[in-house]
């Protein structure tokens, strides 16, 4: 199970509407740009970046790394820096190649960022190896499912105006879907607003989360989430800087609500700085960024704190959205699962079958690795667009 040769695919898909809707600030010269409220860079393309691992018996995997801005900067690192060490290793030896990456570049800094994303996408095809290998799914390799159907919820409603917002909310509560979470941070009284009118829309019942993308102090945020607290949100996302463990830990003992956060960080190692400080109620690893091998550990360690997982899914296509339905599977101190509408539509273009997300529940692919397959063909068309 020697692996024996190793393609990248950097994916750049324009795709119409800019993820979350909205575009204001695209320079015409530039695919990229930095949304105001948000304060990060945003292309107007659909970015990943897709990793074919072929071993010497002819069996591959397909990995992904999420990768919404410059996915040939982690493309690079692994041609560059991965390839000349995995080539000749057993593809089954997975821990052991994550481990030796990861320290490969830890004296020089690069412990997050490009780096372990492009590790990520390494980790993911070698499970997709492994399972192909042994002819069993890859949620079978790590230990079981918990459960078949994964629980969902939409994230996001790229409108602008209210009657809009409500419009689309109520077409996916009539597909059958129970849970939404708006993309707010535009000042704490206008999502205080935004949240209220949500909520009657919707009713008493319905699951509504609260994603502000780090946009407040500490104060602001408790001062948001208690407004918040009386609409009974589920969970009050990002609420201040990625980088304030103690800020956010702060808003997280002032609210009676849940505070959730995770979708920047990218190990072990920086999610146990958030649980023994208890800086939040609900981790949110992404598996584009983590991987499937560092996704169950996050979800052990987390577990023997009593928090649960809420994995976060952004612009990761087909192969990364598997990946994130089988470690979902999974994990026992699971909550619920993020789901791209949009996103999905595009990933399902890529794949000979299609992955299914109806009445609020993902299903979980069958047959063995990812339970996914790469039209490559479909694939080179894309890149060369």
């Amino acid at each position: 199970m020697k692996i024996k040769s190793i393609e990248i695919f950097p994916l750049k898909i324009r795709q119409g509407p800019v993820y979350l809707g909205s575009s204001s600030g695209l320079r015409k010269d530039s695919d990229y740009y930095v949304r105001p409220e948000y304060r990060s860079i945003y292309s107007r393309n659909l970015e990943t970046l897709l990793v074919k691992i072929t071993t010497e018996c002819g069996i591959y995997g397909w990995g992904e790394a999420l990768a919404p801005v410059a996915p040939e900067v982690t493309g690079e690192i692994i041609d560059k820096l991965f390839t000349p060490f995995l080539i000749g290793q057993d593809a089954r030896n997975i821990d052991v190649i994550w481990s030796k990456l990861y320290d490969s570049m830890r004296e020089r800094g690069y412990f997050s960022g490009f780096m372990v994303d492009a590790i990520t996408a390494v980790d993911v095809a070698l499970w997709d190896i492994l399972g192909k290998s042994v002819q069993l799914p890859v949620y079978q390799l790590l230990g079981g499912a918990y459960r078949d159907r994964i629980p969902a919820y939409v994230s996001g409603i790229p409108k602008d105006t209210r009657e809009e917002r409500i419009k689309l909310a109520l077409e996916w509560k009539a597909k059958g879907f129970n849970a939404i979470k708006l993309h707010l941070g535009y000042g704490v009284r206008e999502d205080a607003e935004i949240a209220a009118y949500m909520r009657e829309a919707l009713g008493s019942s319905f699951r509504l989360m609260i994603d502000v993308h780090w946009s407040y102090t500490v104060p602001e945020a408790i001062q948001l989430g208690r407004k918040l607290e009386k609409l009974d949100i589920e969970f009050l996302e990002a609420p201040t800087a990625p980088e304030d463990i103690d800020g956010t830990a702060e808003v997280s003992r002032a609210l009676d609500m849940a505070v959730a956060t995770g979708e920047a960080k990218r190990t072990r190692y920086q999610f146990k700085d958030r649980l023994m400080k208890r800086a939040c109620d609900i981790l949110q690893p992404d598996l584009g960024r983590v991987g499937i091998t560092e996704m169950k550990k996050i979800a052990t360690m987390a577990e023997a704190f009593n928090t649960p997982i809420a994995p976060h899914l952004s612009v990761g296509l087909g192969v990364c959205i598997a990946a994130s339905i089988h470690s979902s599977a999974n994990i026992p101190n699971f909550l619920i699962l993020e789901y791209q509408p949009t996103v999905m539509e595009v990933a399902n273009k890529l794949l000979k079958q299609p992955l299914v997300c109806e009445n609020g529940f993902y299903e979980l692919p069958e047959g063995p690795g990812l339970g996914v397959e790469i039209d490559e063909d479909q694939l080179r068309s894309m890149m060369n667009r």
